[in-house]
């Protein structure tokens, strides 16, 4: 069947948005193909440096004729229903059938050409395309991403005809804007247009520009006995620099070498886009780097590499002057200066926040096994980087650089480790901290984060989450888990909301949300007015610093709004246990025991999984649901009965009896199993339920004509349902 082959030639894309471009390019050709009936065998799509690039392999000559009946509103129907379905199927009234009291429209409608449906699927693609950012030039009213030169577009060896504001299609296109012959040259299929781009010195496919910067890069590192570093996104991005990428190594001046190597790894990659060298015979880097150019110099690139290491220099040189001036300031400057850095307008200034991490990460310390006094101090410094010159550069050395300057002011490498690493882990691939004093200092950090936010309603919504909340509640389910925590969070948010609470009220004309129920949690009443605020917030300074994070009570509506965010955390845990491969319904039936333990749950979805793996887990589920059934119906009809089983009844089946005495047994092992938190044991008593529960369903009618049987028998599968549920609610399970 023929090939379709579209190439949108334009001036250079910028490297970031290519990836996105080959997607969005291929949604839109394939919605509008689908749309009018097309179909394929492969579709593909490639985007580099001046070119999105699309191939279909298999599309038949036209679309097919298309013969149906759409059954429209009554006879008897407003006359604006039968408009609106003439406007649907671009008929007449006197084209409808009626047929039984129904409209009828009858739609024979004959197969187009498939170069028509391109043309057109062209036309659309190209003026609604998603850029982040584009632009019009000249006088016409097209937008994209940079000017488009050329349109490429061939359908079975012959060109397309259409044209999108001026632009012709047809079937040439250009080679490398320097390597390449200069001429326009024509291709006639897919086959031909990719050898002839490479022949004249242009990759079509990033995969292949990614391969060959690899491959050149270690070569030319190995001929001078040194190692690339890696670092997969810098290769993503220069593989959408350069057609011909032709790597180069380049030496630097080694007295850089002295700066903090993320520094000049940085400098390297946010400024120049090389790649960072090390010797494998030394620790740290060596001073060397790898350029990627977009040619082949006659001179081997020696120029290119020395003016490449002029401008490094002239980068490096600046952050040595950060760096130096830095060490000139130190802490306590710093810190000052983040009194008059606003975190928030409603949250007050990044020293404040400071406060409260600090106030948290000490309480939490002793929880996790760190001290409370550096656990404190490591807080109190972690944010004052921000403040540093070399962070305002590069705001991706934050904590990094603030673990650097506290080791040189003399702090112990606890202290320094939990400032450099207390925004671990950023992502799902980040590392997790583990010791004592970083998870403290960390955990504290995320959860002032979260707390905050949710204290003024700042929550997600959709994709949308400017405070990367899911990322600090996944930071904070991470590093429960990582480190086996058994933290008290619901507690954690209250105690901290308090201390916000308490802070914020310190501020003469605050308005903060629940103000009176936030004081009432400290016992009085409050009369908001901007003459008594500070006294109230030197009372709920008082009250908190009477209570500890152990002892706090939560007052009503603190319990539900802060469940609230534990529900949020939740939700990112089953992100977690979901890319692990547990069932997010097995997450939903541990916490609606509403146990906020994260390690607790996790132990309990993992037993549970594998009980219900097993055969008297799927049967006892399926038992549970006929059970809950039943009583549910029951409860409609009107209250159920409760009270103690009976049992010895005259003429009572031994199914009955049998169950009645196992559910007794197995409550009474559950609960022995679950105060030990060996959840394994809890699921294996649950398994001896699975027998009688199978022999009562039976060989037993729960609903009988005595009603005293018909109670006790409800009774019975009432305490079923609850021995069950001390696991799990198996009502959450799917199946």
């Amino acid at each position: 069947m023929p090939e379709l082959l579209l190439e949108i030639f334009s001036e250079e894309i910028p490297a970031r948005m290519q990836q996105g471009a080959a997607r969005d390019l291929e949604r839109m050709a394939s919605e509008r193909l689908r749309a009018a009936g097309l179909t394929w065998e492969a579709l593909t799509t490639y985007a580099g440096p001046r070119r999105l690039t699309l191939v279909i392999d298999g599309l038949p000559a036209a679309t097919p004729d298309r013969n149906e009946e759409l059954k429209g509103p009554k006879t008897s129907a407003p006359q604006q229903a039968l408009d609106g379905f003439l406007r649907k199927t671009g008929l007449t009234a006197g084209q409808l059938v009626e047929r039984d009291g129904v409209w009828f429209a009858q739609i024979s409608q004959q197969g187009r050409s498939t170069p028509e449906v391109v043309a057109e699927m062209v036309d659309a693609v190209v003026r609604n395309f998603p850029w982040p950012k584009s632009m019009r030039w000249g006088t016409g009213t097209l937008r994209w991403v940079r000017p488009i030169k050329r349109i490429l577009c061939i359908f079975d060896g012959a060109v397309v005809p259409f044209e999108v504001e001026g632009i012709r299609s047809d079937a040439v296109t250009e080679g490398h804007r320097f390597l390449g012959s200069g001429a326009p040259f024509a291709a006639s299929d897919f086959a031909s247009y990719r050898r002839k781009l490479e022949a004249e010195y242009v990759l079509l496919d990033a995969a292949d520009r990614r391969l060959r910067i690899l491959e050149q890069a270690k070569a030319v590192c190995a001929a001078r006995g040194l190692s690339l570093v890696d670092d997969d996104g810098l290769l993503d991005e220069v593989a959408g620099l350069a057609e011909w990428p032709t790597p180069i190594l380049g030496d630097m001046d080694p007295q850089f070498l002295s700066l903090p190597p993320e520094v000049v790894r940085l400098s390297m990659k946010v400024h120049q886009k090389y790649f960072a060298v090390r010797d494998p015979a030394r620790e740290g880097l060596a001073p060397h780097f790898v350029v990627v150019a977009n040619v082949e110099a006659s001179d081997g690139g020696r120029a290119l590499a020395a003016g490449n290491a002029r401008v490094l220099s002239a980068r490096l040189n600046d952050a040595r002057f950060f760096w130096d001036e830095d060490q000139k300031v130190g802490f306590d400057a710093w810190s000052k200066k983040l009194e008059g850095v606003t975190f928030h307008a409603k949250l007050g200034t990044l020293a404040e926040r400071v406060e409260r991490i600090a106030a948290l990460a000490r309480e939490i310390a002793p929880l996790v096994g760190a001290d409370p006094d550096q656990a404190e101090t490591a807080a109190r410094l972690a944010k004052a980087d921000l403040a540093s010159g070399m962070v305002g550069e590069f705001p991706e050395l934050q904590g990094i650089m603030g673990g650097y300057y506290a080791r040189l002011a003399g702090q112990p490498d606890a202290i320094a480790d939990a400032v450099r690493d207390h925004y671990k882990p950023q992502g799902p691939n980040d590392t997790v901290p583990t010791a004592p004093v970083t998870v403290a200092v960390a955990l504290a950090d995320k959860i002032d984060t979260l707390v905050s936010f949710w204290y003024i309603s700042e929550k997600p919504t959709g994709s949308k989450d400017p405070f990367a909340l899911r990322r600090a509640a996944l930071g904070v389910a991470r590093q429960v888990l990582t480190a086996e925590l058994r933290l008290p969070l619901n507690r954690l948010f209250v105690h901290q909301g308090r201390r916000l609470s308490a802070q914020l009220l310190g501020r003469a004309g605050s308005i903060i949300p629940n103000l009176a129920a936030s004081m009432a949690a400290f016992g009085f009443t409050v009369t908001p007015n901007e003459d008594g605020l500070v006294t109230v917030a030197d009372k709920a300074r008082q009250a908190l610093e009477r209570s500890t994070v152990n002892d706090v009570a939560p007052v009503e509506w603190e319990h539900s709004y802060w469940t609230d965010l534990g529900l949020f955390i939740l939700d990112r845990l089953k992100v977690l246990l979901r890319d692990q491969g547990q069932r997010h319904d097995l997450v939903d039936a541990v916490f609606a025991l509403g146990d906020d333990d994260l390690v607790r749950i996790v132990r309990r979805v993992e037993a549970l999984s594998a009980f219900l793996a097993t055969d008297d887990g799927a049967n006892l589920l399926a038992g549970y649901k006929r059970a809950t059934n039943i009583l549910r119906a029951e409860a409609k009809k009107g209250e159920l009965p409760t009270g103690m089983v009976q049992t010895g009844l005259p003429g009572q089946p031994e199914a009955e009896t049998t169950l009645a005495f196992a559910v007794g047994a197995a409550r009474t092992a559950v609960d022995l199993a679950l105060d030990g938190e060996d959840f394994a044991a809890a699921m294996t008593a649950l398994a001896r339920l699975r027998a009688p529960v199978d022999a009562f369903f039976d060989q037993v009618m729960v609903n009988s004509d005595v009603a005293a049987e018909r109670d006790n028998r409800l009774k019975l599968l009432g305490q079923v349902r609850n021995v069950m549920g001390r696991v799990a609610d198996f009502g959450q399970i799917a199946g």
